[in-house]
């Protein structure tokens, strides 16, 4: 199952704050998608999962937007 968070518009620290919150009510294993245009994100979000466990499976970017897709770890 993923989850969706759309931190579009929001800047740093925000996105990670924002998607710590949803991550604690998830299973391990599940997905979070999370979405922003914060150009500090991509930095913020690896430095992010290795400090939590957190597996950030991919980084995408469309124009502004950068796409996350983390796992919780086991």
């Amino acid at each position: 199952m993923t989850r969706h968070l759309d931190a579009t518009g929001l800047i740093c620290p925000m996105p990670v704050l924002k998607a710590r919150k949803a991550l604690t009510g998830m299973q391990a294993g599940e997905q979070l998608e999370v979405l922003t245009t914060d150009p500090a994100a991509p930095k913020d979000f690896e430095a992010f999962c290795e400090a939590t466990g957190h597996l950030l499976l991919s980084v995408t970017v469309d124009g502004e937007v950068t796409r996350f897709i983390i796992a919780k770890r086991p």
